[in-house]
Formats: C-alpha cells, sequence, structure tokens
C-alpha cells in the first residue's frame, strides 16, 4: 500500500537517474561519517576530511525576489558572519520562530530563508565554480533524503549520514537543479548531497537548515567565496549548522 497522496518513485528525477542496483558510490560517505555523532556540525551534513569549507546562506526573499543576509542585518543594526543564526539575526526567541509572528521589514524582506536543500538559483550559481574544481563534472552523484513528503520511496535502497537515509541519483553536474516541480507547484527538492566522481568537493544541506555547506579544497573554497551570486563565508568542518 502506497502512502495517501505520494507518487510512487520514478526512474529519473528530473533529469537525474534513480541508482538502484549499486549505492558503492555513497559508501565513501558511510564510512567517512562515522565519529561525527548525529548532525550538527557541518561536517556531518557536508563530509569530513576537506582542506576547507564554506558556508552558503540561503536568501531571505522580497517578493520573491533573493534578499542577502547583510542587507537585512543592516536593517537590525547586526552583522553576519559564518556563526550567524538567521533566527538571532532577526531578533526571534529560537529556531522555532516560523512558528511564530516575526515581522518582516517592508521594503526589505517579506520571506524567510528557504530550508531545506540549496535553492534552485543558488545551485546555479555554485555550478560554475564546482564545474572548475572537479575532473569529472559530467560524472557526479547526489543523495535525496527519502523523507521528502510527494514521494512514496519505499523499496529504493539508501545509504545512510548522520539522520538521514538518502536514496542516490547520478548525473552530470548541469542536471543537478533539473528535478521537476513537485504537484500543486510548490518548489522541487534539490538534492541533499552532491559530488563528483573524483571526490573533488561535496555539498550538502539538510530538510531543516537555511545554509548549503560545501567542503573542498582552499582554492574552491575561495573562489566560492568570490562568486557575486551568492553570499558564504567560510567555516570549519566542526562549526555549528544552522
Amino acid at each position: 500500500m502506497q502512502y495517501v497522496d505520494r507518487e510512487p518513485f520514478p526512474s529519473h528525477y528530473g533529469r537525474l537517474r534513480v541508482e538502484l542496483d549499486d549505492l558503492a558510490p555513497a559508501r565513501w560517505l558511510e564510512r567517512d561519517s562515522e565519529g561525527w555523532a548525529g548532525m550538527g556540525t557541518v561536517a556531518s551534513v557536508c563530509a569530513p576530511g576537506f582542506e576547507a569549507y564554506a558556508r552558503v546562506l540561503h536568501p531571505a526573499r522580497l517578493d520573491e525576489r533573493p534578499v542577502r543576509w547583510d542587507r537585512v542585518a543592516r536593517e537590525y543594526g547586526r552583522t553576519v558572519d559564518g556563526a550567524t543564526c538567521w533566527h538571532e539575526l532577526i531578533g526571534a526567541a529560537d529556531r522555532l520562530y516560523r512558528n511564530h509572528d516575526t515581522p518582516e521589514i517592508p521594503g526589505v524582506w517579506d520571506e524567510h530563508p528557504e530550508e531545506g536543500p540549496t535553492p534552485a538559483d543558488v545551485a546555479t550559481a555554485l555550478l560554475p565554480v564546482l564545474a572548475a574544481h572537479t575532473r569529472t563534472p559530467e560524472r557526479c552523484w547526489y543523495g535525496l533524503w527519502d523523507g521528502y513528503g510527494h514521494l512514496d520511496w519505499r523499496g529504493a535502497p539508501v545509504f545512510h549520514t548522520p539522520g538521514r537515509e538518502e536514496v542516490l541519483l547520478s548525473g552530470p553536474l548541469a542536471d543537478v537543479a533539473s528535478p521537476a516541480v513537485r504537484p500543486h507547484g510548490a518548489p522541487p527538492e534539490l538534492p541533499d548531497l552532491w559530488w563528483p566522481e573524483d571526490r573533488a568537493w561535496c555539498v550538502g544541506g539538510d530538510v531543516d537548515l537555511v545554509s548549503t555547506y560545501v567542503g573542498g579544497t582552499a582554492e574552491c573554497v575561495d573562489a566560492l567565496l568570490a562568486v557575486p551570486g551568492i553570499e558564504a563565508h567560510r567555516v570549519t568542518g566542526s562549526a555549528a549548522v544552522d
């Protein structure tokens, strides 16, 4: 019996192939994540062992247009760095701010940053740098949490990361933002994890976070921090996530 209002999982998620036979490309994440207890650190969301890490902030919105955190921060007389939490930035009491009446600032922002995997516009801005820092941009792997509500993933094999079970997908890096729009016009959920065949970097996000994390070489992270279309900060693998 299927879950009510869930569709059976497809052979492709957007243009990404759903891998049903061999999860070997993801086993390094299970092995390397041993010792990183549960969620809570950059390395547990992304992957441990990289030379450098970046935190990419999901933008707030104004009339559906992206708004940088540092733009919002100026209105509150605050600043933004790699450890800034959104709820603290806007003066909310805790991380349950979505359940409270947190007033937006007219003309500055009217929608909280998107929780979950990397927003499509942010993912698209990351692609040129990530493609330039791998030898295998045409051969990439992706992890999609099997708990997203619109597809019934029962029967699909999964690999394990701290606190999550992930379905393995594959395809070129350029197709990461290709998943079809969900029913009723809701935004598509991009994969939580992305990494190339050569493991030169790893991108990680989570359903509960308003940031995406990237592990890679120092050169790759430096390049990400310089991309005009994203707001990113250098962090460590042991830093807390938000």
